[in-house]
């Protein structure tokens, strides 16, 4: 009837015997490649430049009537003795 083969594997020096657990090869499972990283934000420039003082503005400084109130020194009471 049907004669049954026997297949001798046998191990080459380096190789390690396979516990049935092996890396996924499938393109789904493999790492993406590294996207590009974004450039790196251009410097703002600079507001004013070191040395160079602003000139004053057209419409002149906002100055309240009670501004001094505020900055006013409150008499200071004497230490006791």
């Amino acid at each position: 009837m049907g004669m049954k083969k026997a297949v001798k594997i046998e191990r080459h020096e380096g190789e390690r015997e396979m516990g049935g657990w092996e890396t996924p090869k499938r393109a789904e499972c493999r790492i993406p490649t590294a996207i590009r990283c974004p450039p790196p934000p251009k410097k703002k420039s600079p507001a004013m430049a070191p040395g160079k003082r602003r000139a004053p503005p057209k419409n002149g400084y906002f100055n309240p009537p009670d501004l001094e109130v505020l900055f006013a020194l409150s008499q200071r009471r004497e230490a006791c003795v």
